[in-house]
């Protein structure tokens, strides 16, 4: 609990993060939106938000990825292809300000990201384009798989293009789109990824993010204490 609480200082140390906190109110505090279409549970109460939904693909090493590797994180979404010379470029250097910025977080905060042409994006072929952005793999994922489901999940997943498509052969998916996912698989930010004002308004929600779990740990910790 002490290392939560040394790690929120850290966050509230940054002026951009300040807003986390209102001054009416002991636990008030700002929250991100959710994404997405809700529902109501049959309680009657709970509201039922937009998941991320199950998937299963390989990444830069061979590995398998699904979505359990994210059980517990916060990760950052994006989908690119390697041989991309406009916004590609452009949105792997954001990237990196991400992996950066989060470095210290030691594994919490997570990238993924989604080639579109699986077809020329083989696990050899992401392996040497994570080496040339300089990317560290042990936080940031580039996968490949089964075309339809790739785009499938863009489309019905992380809402990245609302164009209708069937993952056939002309069927093709160009986002500038960053998805911040929170650990129970809500989508909770979407931002232009190449933007240095997108990604520092992604950056500071990262921060809210990590500072409502860490309030909501801290409280339920509390509560087991006194049981």
């Amino acid at each position: 609990m002490k290392r939560k609480i040394i790690i929120l200082l850290l966050l509230l140390s940054f002026p951009s993060i300040l807003y986390v906190f209102l001054t009416t109110g002991k636990h008030n505090f700002v929250r991100l939106p959710y994404y997405g279409e809700k529902e109501i549970a049959a309680n009657g109460k709970d509201t039922i938000y937009h998941t991320i939904p199950p998937f299963k693909f390989v990444n830069q090493d061979g590995d398998t990825i699904t979505e359990k590797t994210y059980d517990g994180k916060i990760y950052v979404a994006d989908y690119f292809f390697t041989t991309c010379q406009s916004i590609c470029p452009k949105m792997a250097t954001q990237m990196l300000r991400i992996q950066e910025k989060f470095a210290y977080t030691n594994g919490l905060v997570q990238i993924l990201s989604h080639t579109v042409n699986p077809e020329n994006d083989s696990v050899p072929v992401l392996n040497n384009y994570a080496k040339m952005v300089h990317a560290d793999t042990k936080m940031w994922n580039f996968v490949t798989g089964d075309k339809k489901q790739l785009y499938d999940i863009a489309r019905k997943g992380y809402l990245v293009n609302a164009l209708q498509g069937d993952g056939g052969p002309n069927d093709f998916i160009h986002s500038d789109l960053f998805v911040l996912v929170d650990k129970e698989k809500h989508i909770r930010g979407i931002y232009d990824g190449t933007k240095i004002k997108g990604v520092n308004d992604l950056i500071d929600a990262i921060k809210v993010l990590m500072a409502e779990y860490i309030i909501k740990e801290s409280g339920e910790e509390k509560i087991k204490t006194k049981k």
